[in-house]
């Protein structure tokens, strides 16, 4: 059974592998490798598709090969011309307020936004992440949904 308390611990490792990639990439380390071991140790990848919803997809949305997820992250594939490296943007803290964590054996949802906040500001993200337990205890991410919100 996961507890509410995995899922923040899962979302706080999110957080600190995001800015991981941030730090590589500013000191001009490997960010790429460090970004795809971000994307395989939170991300359930290894056992299938996973849905991946990134905030600033508008051509291709949906993105749900590890491939697709990490070009989102780095930019580093021409067959996503839109990306620009989501962590690639300098985010110095990303703080998560979650409006609900509902939990169901081995599935974990939660729900809610997300702050990233760099030298231009803070913008929120609404997001709605599924994790599962997997067979070694770690949660990973099946379902990734993030977005700015409504604008009218």
């Amino acid at each position: 059974m996961i507890t509410k308390e995995e899922v923040i611990s899962a979302q706080k490792s999110w957080s600190d592998g995001l800015l991981e990639i941030v730090n590589s990439h500013l000191n001009n380390n490997d960010y790429i490798s460090c970004a795809s071991e971000f994307i395989d140790r939170l991300y359930n990848f290894e056992n299938g598709e996973v849905l991946f919803k990134p905030t600033l997809a508008r051509e291709i949305q949906f993105r749900n090969t590890k491939e697709a997820a990490l070009s989102y992250f780095i930019a580093n594939n021409p067959s996503y011309a839109e990306d620009s490296g989501f962590a690639l943007k300098k985010w110095t803290t990303i703080k998560w307020d979650n409006c609900g964590i509902q939990v169901f054996e081995n599935i974990a949802v939660a729900m809610g936004n997300y702050y990233f906040t760099n030298h231009e500001g803070t913008i929120m993200v609404e997001f709605s992440f599924v994790y599962k337990k997997c067979s070694t205890g770690e949660l990973k991410i099946i379902l990734h949904d993030s977005h700015l919100p409504y604008q009218k």
